[in-house]
């Protein structure tokens, strides 16, 4: 198996003045371990264009998990789909990607804009062989893959953005590719990717989409091996366990919390260096040890942290702020969200006596409660956590 991994983001617009989205990504694996993206668009807007989007994207990444034909899956859809009664017709346009062994791409392509790919940051061609089935003109593609290929899938909301509005003829599909090649470097991740092009898309509909409008990227990188150490263990004796298996592990390191870096130092048997400048006055300043990556303070840090965090997973407004500033909370967020694919957490549970002063508003319990929302919003953005307590 390489050493490579997939890096998922999507988003989506809805229509003004609609409560529910009429497109559908739905991200599944396989038992073989194949990765499928179904991006599915439902006709019109609302619940009929949500309950179309929902159906296709569910038979599609089901029936595609199974190895089953794009004929029979087609084929099913139009035996499936309930038929709209204003137009006589049940239809969803769809694209489909799947990734065997991070090693080939398989796109599936039914009247959606045709996917964006990146190789080395370029716009790339890749082939396309188009067969009809059902009077449907189904496009598919086989692609051997590289470190760094990007795919971009969108919905037909997105070249629609600024019709009539900023712009005569919408953002087509060349003026999309155009703006994301420039945009692009290599350090983005498939969440940033999607923000971009979604807000830019939000921002040419005047904040008032005309359409449902989703972007879905899928970036495939090299995993990048992190672990963060915070808190002293429950057990003294189990501190050369906890730094034993924290300190042997590969990547990058982060330790948080004054007592933890303290502890850590002595294990090193190196000097606690503290840093007296304040980038943000709501954030403790960084330390410093030889060796590790960031030294951080604990609880007011990893709070900040997760407010990140669950921006990140939401609409990311929060991106450059936490992407340029140098407090210890934002460049904890950069090596998390950005850079990290797989992450261990080394937690100890003994309770630090200074926040048991009832006038603090830290308790063991906050700490605890940060660290597995954090753990949950990381697998949100599909990394791979590893927590371990001692």
């Amino acid at each position: 198996m390489n050493d490579l991994c997939l890096d998922v983001g999507y988003r989506s617009l809805i229509k003004y003045g609609e409560q529910l989205c009429g497109d559908m990504v739905e991200v599944t694996k396989s038992e073989k371990g194949e990765f499928i993206l179904v991006l599915a668009d439902g006709l019109g807007s609302g619940v009929k264009a949500n309950i179309l989007s929902t159906l296709t994207s569910k038979i599609l990444s089901t029936m595609i998990a199974e190895h089953i034909s794009v004929e029979d899956c087609v084929n099913t859809m139009a035996a499936t789909l309930p038929v709209c009664s204003k137009r006589g017709v049940a239809y969803s346009t769809f694209t489909i990607i799947k990734i065997t062994d991070n090693e080939e791409a398989e796109i599936i392509q039914y009247d959606n804009p045709m996917v964006i790919m990146l190789r080395d940051g370029k716009l790339y061609d890749y082939p396309k062989t188009a067969k009809i089935i059902e009077n449907k003109t189904i496009y598919e593609t086989r692609i051997k893959l590289k470190c760094d290929d990007v795919f971009i899938a969108m919905s037909d909301g997105a070249i629609y953005a600024g019709v009539e509005q900023v712009l005569n003829c919408g953002w087509q599909r060349e003026n999309i590719a155009a703006f994301i090649e420039a945009a692009y470097n290599d350090s983005q991740t498939a969440a940033v990717i999607t923000s971009l092009l979604l807000e830019q898309c939000n921002l040419l509909y005047a904040e008032k989409p005309g359409d449902d409008t989703t972007i879905a990227t899928v970036k495939l990188r090299r995993r990048k091996p992190l672990s963060l150490m915070m808190g002293p263990p429950r057990d003294p004796n189990d501190l050369s366990k906890m730094h034993t298996a924290f300190f042997s592990s590969t990547g990058r390191k982060i330790i948080c919390g004054g007592t933890t870096a303290s502890l850590a130092a002595e294990y090193l048997k190196k000097p606690l260096e503290a840093e007296l400048t304040y980038f943000d006055p709501e954030i403790p300043p960084t330390s410093k040890i030889e060796g590790i990556d960031l030294v951080t303070e604990g609880v007011i840090t990893m709070s900040k942290v997760l407010e990140y965090a669950k921006d990140y997973i939401d609409k990311n407004e929060r991106y450059d702020e936490w992407s340029r500033k140098k407090d210890g909370a934002s460049q904890i967020a950069r090596m998390l969200f950005s850079d990290a694919t797989d992450i261990s957490f080394y937690i100890g549970r003994a309770v630090n006596p200074a926040h048991q002063n009832p006038d603090l508003p830290i308790t063991f319990n906050i700490k605890m409660n940060i660290v597995e929302q954090l753990a949950d919003c990381l697998k949100k953005m599909g990394k791979n956590i590893n927590v371990s307590y001692f």
